[in-house]
C-alpha cells in the first residue's frame, strides 16, 4: 500500500465512529461526475471548492445586519458564517455527525447573500419579479451560484448533500424539531426550481440530511446572540432591556445565549434520527426572535437609506442592462464579470438573469461606489 493511499483510507477513518444517522461519503451524490480523485473525501473537497471561489472571498464586506457602520467590531457576514460553521461543527461532534458535510454547508450557507443583507435582498427580489417572473431568495442565489455562476460559469460541482443544506437552511424559520427529508438528484432540482416560483414552499424546505438540519438551527444560533451584541455596541438599547423571561432561560450575552442552545440542542437530540430543542429553549428563542425583530432588525435602515438604495439599485440595473444590450464592453459587467464568464454561462443566461447574477455578487462597497456614480437622489 503507498502512502497516498494509506491517506485515503485515514480519511475515511473516522466515520467509522459516526452516528447511524450521520451522512456518509459513500452516499455522496454530485450533478456531474468527478474527472479526478485524490485523498479528500467528498464533502471536504466541498470545503476546498467553497473556500476558494470568489463567492466566498467576497463575504468580507457584506452586511450582516448594519451597512456602512463606522465601527470596526460590528459584524460583517464572513463573521456569521464562521460562527454558524463553529456552533453547528459543536452540536455535529457531540452528536457524532459528519462535520465536513456540516462544515461545507455552513461555509456555503450565505454565499447567495446581496450587499446590504436582507434590505439588498428585497430591493432584488422586486426586480427579479418584475424583469423574470421569479422571486429571488439568498438561499436559492447561493446554489445558484456554486452550481452554476461561480469558477467562470462552470460552477463548482458540489455533492447535492452539500447544495440542499444550503437551499434548505432558511434561518428565518424557527422551528421546535428539524427533520431531515430523503431526496435523490432530481427531488433536490425540482424543490431548486421551484423555490423560485413559491417563497412559501421554500421556507418550508427540510434539508435531506441531518447535518443539513444542524446547519439549519446553527445559524438562528449564530446571529441571534451575535446581533444583539453589535446593537448594543452601536447603543441602540441596553443590555438590561432584554425580557428578563428570555435572561432566565438563554442569558443576557452571546456567549451564554450560544452555549445554553447548544447544550440543550444535544441533550435533546442525542442518538435520534432529528434535531431537537426543548419546549422551554425553543420558546425563549422564539421570543428573543421577536425581540431582535422589533429592536434590531426593523431598524437597521430607515426609510430614506432604504429609498436611496432600493432606486439606486433599479439604476444600476437598467445601466448594466443597457451596456449588455449596446456591447459597452468598458462597462464594469463585463470587465469584472462577463468577460471572464465561460460561453456556457453566456449563451445559457439571458441578459436579465446576467445582471442579476452580478448585482446579487457585490460587496457593499462596490454596490455603493456604483450607485453614486450612476444615481444622484432628487
Amino acid at each position: 500500500m503507498t502512502n497516498i493511499e494509506q491517506a485515503k483510507i485515514n480519511f475515511l477513518e473516522k466515520e467509522s465512529i459516526l452516528s447511524k444517522y450521520a451522512t456518509k461519503s459513500n452516499e455522496a451524490i454530485r450533478i456531474e461526475k468527478e474527472d479526478s480523485d485524490d485523498i479528500r473525501t467528498p464533502y471536504f473537497r466541498d470545503i476546498d471548492r467553497i473556500i476558494h471561489s470568489f463567492s466566498y472571498t467576497r463575504y468580507i464586506d457584506k452586511t450582516q445586519v448594519y451597512s456602512f457602520k463606522d465601527n470596526d467590531h460590528i459584524s460583517k457576514r464572513m463573521v456569521h458564517v464562521q460562527l454558524v460553521s463553529k456552533i453547528a461543527r459543536t452540536i455535529g461532534r457531540a452528536l457524532k455527525l459528519n462535520e465536513d458535510l456540516i462544515e461545507a454547508i455552513a461555509l456555503g450557507h450565505d454565499i447567495g447573500h446581496t450587499p446590504l443583507g436582507h434590505a439588498g435582498e428585497a430591493m432584488l427580489n422586486e426586480i427579479a419579479k418584475e424583469e423574470l417572473n421569479e422571486y429571488f431568495a439568498h438561499n436559492i442565489q447561493g446554489v445558484r451560484n456554486l452550481m452554476i455562476v461561480d469558477h467562470q460559469g462552470c460552477g463548482q460541482n458540489l455533492t447535492i448533500q452539500t447544495l440542499d443544506g444550503i437551499l434548505c437552511h432558511n434561518g428565518e424559520m424557527l422551528s421546535e424539531k428539524y427533520i431531515p427529508m430523503k431526496k435523490d438528484l432530481q427531488e433536490f432540482l425540482r424543490e431548486y426550481k421551484e423555490g423560485t416560483q413559491d417563497l412559501k414552499k421554500l421556507k418550508r424546505y427540510s434539508a435531506m440530511t441531518l447535518e443539513g438540519c444542524v446547519v439549519r438551527i446553527s445559524d438562528i444560533i449564530g446571529y441571534i446572540g451575535r446581533d444583539i451584541e453589535d446593537a448594543i455596541e452601536l447603543g441602540l438599547f441596553k443590555r438590561d432591556e432584554i425580557p428578563e423571561d428570555i435572561c432566565h432561560i438563554l442569558g443576557n450575552n452571546n456567549r451564554d445565549i450560544v452555549n445554553n442552545i447548544i447544550l440543550d440542542i444535544i441533550g435533546e437530540s442525542m442518538d435520534k434520527p432529528y434535531i431537537k430543542m426543548s419546549k422551554e429553549v425553543f420558546e425563549s428563542v422564539f421570543k428573543l426572535k421577536n425581540f431582535n425583530h422589533q429592536n434590531i432588525y426593523r431598524k437597521s435602515m430607515n426609510e430614506k437609506d432604504y429609498s436611496y438604495y432600493q432606486k439606486g439599485m433599479r439604476v444600476i440595473y437598467k445601466t448594466y442592462l443597457d451596456a449588455i444590450t449596446n456591447n459597452d464592453r468598458e462597462n464594469i459587467i463585463y470587465q469584472i464579470f462577463l468577460n471572464h464568464q465561460t460561453d456556457k454561462y453566456l449563451e445559457s443566461t439571458n441578459d436579465k438573469r446576467k445582471v442579476i447574477d452580478f448585482i446579487s455578487g457585490m460587496t457593499d462597497e462596490l454596490f455603493l461606489h456604483q450607485v453614486e456614480k450612476y444615481y444622484v437622489a432628487k
